[in-house]
């Protein structure tokens, strides 16, 4: 068993407590938040010890989870890995790129584990669709919220579609060649909206859209390769694939048929939706970060994963505001 302490019980914060309470691996020592207020309400309303020092909670715990504002990120991160302690940190991984170059020097002479909560890596439904990606090609991706102020100090990139970027870097594993990009500030003062176009060297483009003032919520992807297509919804964690195969000689077609031509043969398409499993996306995080320090293994989401996310979000955001300058 693992001792774990939380820093931050903000909404999210508040999450982590109830998934690491049910998590039998983890030994929940208590957690801090700045907020006198709001520390003492979350320690009556989980039964978690409130500590008033955020150094005495990192003294005492193998495990760091931080759930804090992400300027306070590094910060924290710091603390915990200098006095050697496992570390699970939120996305966006901290605030800078500076930051984050350091991070990963302070966690490689550390020698500890840090995983990054790139929480939809986790989703039930692209767990199901990992095993069926086969250099995908073209890949398409839409999320969109309703307006909510909490998440409006930073850009859309770096609120929402940071989850996008990651999930496309882990499955598009190429360098990349070019990035397009275009944003509007509508609410507040950085882009509540934006797109983003990027050029892989093997040839894969992937197109982005986030919103955080649509009239409805939606976070899809579709992934287009060689004879396949896949659709994942990650707000109602559903699958749905395509497939195009040969019609076999003397073989009835199953689904739709397609006629390609004078001696180009026949394909016969396939719609699959395989039953998802329901599955706490946050949970399983922790929980395969608990895994990855006993086992000694690589954690899921690593820390060089999470420069990777930031990285091309913050190119993202370079390239909008090139823009917002050259029609200024």
């Amino acid at each position: 068993m693992l001792k774990i302490g939380v820093l931050g019980a903000g909404h999210l914060g508040k999450i982590h407590l109830r998934c690491i309470k049910d998590i039998p691996e983890f030994d929940l020592v208590g957690f801090y938040d700045p907020d006198t207020a709001n520390a003492e309400k979350t320690e009556a309303e989980f039964g978690v010890k409130n500590w008033d020092s955020l150094d005495g909670l990192i003294d005492a715990v193998d495990v760091v989870d931080i759930v804090t504002p992400t300027i306070s990120h590094f910060e924290c991160a710091a603390k915990a890995l200098k006095k050697c302690r496992h570390v699970f940190i939120e996305k966006p991984i901290v605030t800078t790129l500076d930051e984050a170059r350091e991070l990963i020097k302070i966690a490689a002479e550390a020698n500890v584990k840090v995983q990054v909560g790139h929480v939809e890596r986790f989703n039930p439904a692209f767990l199901a669709a990992e095993p069926l990606f086969d250099r995908p090609m073209f890949i398409e991706s839409h999320r969109l919220a309703q307006f909510n102020p909490r998440g409006t100090d930073v850009p859309v990139i770096l609120d929402l579609m940071i989850h996008d970027i990651d999930i496309i870097l882990s499955v598009v594993k190429s360098n990349i060649r070019k990035i397009s990009a275009s944003g509007v500030a509508v609410v507040s003062d950085t882009p509540d909206i934006a797109n983003a176009r990027i050029e892989f060297d093997n040839g894969c483009v992937a197109n982005m859209t986030a919103s955080r003032i649509s009239l409805k919520n939606m976070r899809k992807s579709r992934f287009f390769q060689r004879d396949a297509y896949i659709s994942i919804d990650f707000l109602k964690k559903e699958l749905e694939v395509v497939r195009i195969t040969d019609v076999e000689k003397d073989t009835a077609p199953v689904g739709f048929v397609l006629e390609l031509g004078p001696g180009r043969g026949t394909k016969q398409i396939s719609f699959d939706k395989p039953e998802i499993k329901p599955l706490n996306a946050i949970r399983a995080e922790l929980e395969g970060f608990y895994a990855s320090i006993i086992n000694n293994t690589v954690p899921a989401v690593t820390i060089i994963d999470g420069y990777s996310a930031l990285e091309l979000a913050y190119k993202i955001i370079e390239k909008i505001d090139q823009n917002s300058t050259s029609l200024s």
